[in-house]
């Protein structure tokens, strides 16, 4: 016997639940990940995502040089792409420091927002992203997350080194290179 409607307090369209696609979707990045790390561990977990976000890389790469007329990002607009493209998914990325051999960006926000805490492996998807749109456009990259929401920080600090030096030797980071 199934239960009447009548019979429930509210109506299931009008409940008082934070649901939509959004929550929806970060959660379930979140649970994929968390899944991940309990069976692989947290480096092969990132190392999975971390493919995923080579191929968002490449597509955020391309609809920007589309969408500008250019074959080619030069360091200042890769830089703004970078910025940009973590303020339309509700980041709050923003430059610390530029020259010709890094980018130190900060964060204030993360677009997974509070589903991120405790899923270092997520932050593949930020390495990843950037990685490849600098790689892509300037050469090469290596990317370095210095400070992470996910490990329990206020925000971020990435570091992205666009040229091989003693400093970017020493940094514990992905390296990335033009396809």
């Amino acid at each position: 016997m199934t239960p009447s409607t009548s019979s429930l307090a509210f109506t299931p369209g009008t409940a008082d639940i934070s649901l939509d696609r959004d929550i929806f979707l970060r959660t379930l990045v979140r649970e994929l990940a968390g899944t991940l790390e309990s069976v692989v561990g947290t480096h092969e977990a990132s190392g999975f995502i971390s493919v995923v976000g080579q191929r968002i890389g490449e597509w955020i790469d391309t609809e920007y040089r589309q969408a500008l007329g250019t074959a080619q990002l030069d360091r200042a607009q890769v830089i703004e792409v970078l910025v940009d493209l973590k303020r339309r998914i509700q980041g709050d990325f923003f430059v610390i420091e530029a020259d010709e051999s890094r980018i130190v960006l900060g964060n204030r926000v993360c677009p997974f927002a509070d589903k991120v805490i405790g899923r270092p492996s997520m932050c593949m998807m930020t390495s990843n992203v950037f990685g490849t749109i600098a790689a892509q456009n300037l050469g090469q990259a290596k990317v370095v997350l210095q400070q992470t929401i996910a490990e329990g920080s206020t925000s971020c600090r990435v570091v992205l080194y666009l040229k091989a030096s003693a400093e970017a030797d020493a940094a514990d980071g992905r390296e990335y290179f033009r396809a």
